[in-house]
């Protein structure tokens, strides 16, 4: 039985393509509701680009990943990439939309990379560029964004009406989920809470300003305190320095948290000051944002208790009106390093049930052109769907 699919297929001519199909008459509304169909996650970061077929559950069904090309390269080369890893995917799976989790600042139309600290994208038209090519609804946003949402849909976050998420990478990402919405701001640019200013005068940070939060926590401050100890030839260091036999460039953040749950000292101190650091920033978000629950996640977020303990000691210690109002709850991320990709699949689901609407409205157009013996208003006509029933 020939479908909309084919026809679409064979009017754009994409050979590897996938189209949504129509659904029946029942449309359900809530955001949370969307139609129950599998859809692909991309992750995008300065190391790797990772990409998974999603179900309505959040699980992954497949996961791929390969290394994101060079920053110096054309942004064309990012979008073969990510064409590539759909195409591979969908030859095994149906896939419905795909959405794009980007480490970068996204418009709030999630249509243009406006910027990305680690690719070439300047204010690139990414959504449209691939969409073009994948025959397919793309969504994209801000990969803090999109881990958030994952934490509050599948993750810590459940059941949160108020939630903020930090990710704790290599700098400082976040995100605000409100009323079961993701707040993006009037630019697209809301949640860089890595670059509030706590320090005046401090630490230079790569955004080109001082005293930047992400500079006293997160992974490069945890490294780079390391390093200078280590540099130092500090006595607290000799462990660190006898496990890279000297070679401090080879100090990481996985390696500190390893030492500091084998009890080294100097790593566990390292740690608290992380998360010492974390703490005072939660205070000043639950100041100006006043959420039930701060999700705390990225790759430093591994170190467990021995960075989220300090975190919540500082956090009450310098919570605004202490001890005459709730506190919120602090709780580690549990999807790990697939929440981004879970987010965006799931958030691509929301389109895809817009793409269904538009779809099937444009169908029943051409099927009632069809039975007036009418010519269509534009391109050859559709061959009808069959009328499956909204899946639940």
């Amino acid at each position: 039985m020939s479908t909309y699919r084919d026809f679409a297929l064979s009017h754009r001519g994409a050979a590897r393509g996938t189209v949504l199909r129509t659904v029946g008459t029942r449309e359900r509304r809530s955001l949370l509701t969307a139609p129950r169909v599998p859809t692909v996650g991309i992750d995008i970061g300065g190391t790797k680009v990772m990409a998974g077929v999603v179900d309505a559950d959040g699980v992954i069904l497949e996961k791929i990943r390969t290394e994101t090309p060079d920053k110096s390269k054309s942004p064309k080369v990012v979008e073969d990439t990510i064409v590539e890893l759909v195409l591979d995917l969908s030859d095994r799976h149906d896939v419905h939309a795909v959405g794009i989790g980007a480490a970068g600042w996204v418009d709030a139309d999630r249509s243009r990379v406006l910027f990305a600290p680690h690719l070439a994208w300047r204010d690139e038209p990414l959504r449209d560029a691939l969409q073009s090519r994948l025959a397919v609804p793309v969504m994209v946003d801000n990969d803090a964004n999109t881990a958030a949402w994952a934490e509050w849909r599948f993750g810590a976050g459940r059941g949160e009406d108020h939630l903020v998420m930090i990710t704790l990478g290599t700098g400082i990402g976040g995100a605000i989920l409100e009323g079961g919405q993701v707040k993006r701001g009037r630019y697209g640019v809301a949640g860089e809470f890595g670059h509030m200013q706590v320090v005046p005068g401090g630490h230079r940070c790569p955004c080109g300003n001082r005293g930047c939060w992400e500079q006293y926590s997160s992974g490069n401050a945890l490294v780079r305190e390391a390093r200078e100890l280590a540099a130092a030839d500090s006595p607290v260091a000799y462990n660190i320095i006898a496990r890279v036999g000297g070679n401090v460039s080879e100090i990481t953040g996985p390696l500190i948290t390893e030492l500091a749950r084998e009890g080294d000292a100097m790593c566990v101190e390292l740690l608290q000051d992380i998360g010492q650091w974390l703490g005072v920033g939660i205070a000043n978000l639950a100041a100006a944002l006043d959420p039930s629950c701060f999700v705390i996640g990225g790759g430093v977020s591994a170190a467990d208790d021995l960075l989220i303990g300090p975190a919540r000691d500082a956090f009450r210690r310098h919570l605004t009106g202490r001890g005459y109002r709730p506190e919120a709850r602090i709780a580690k991320a549990q999807l790990g390093p697939e929440a981004g990709m879970v987010g965006a699949a799931d958030l691509a689901r929301l389109v895809a049930r817009r793409f269904r609407r538009a779809t099937r409205r444009r169908v029943e157009r051409y099927e009632r052109y069809a039975q007036l013996g009418l010519r269509t208003p534009t391109g050859p006509t559709p061959p009808p769907e069959p009328k499956d029933q909204d899946q639940q």
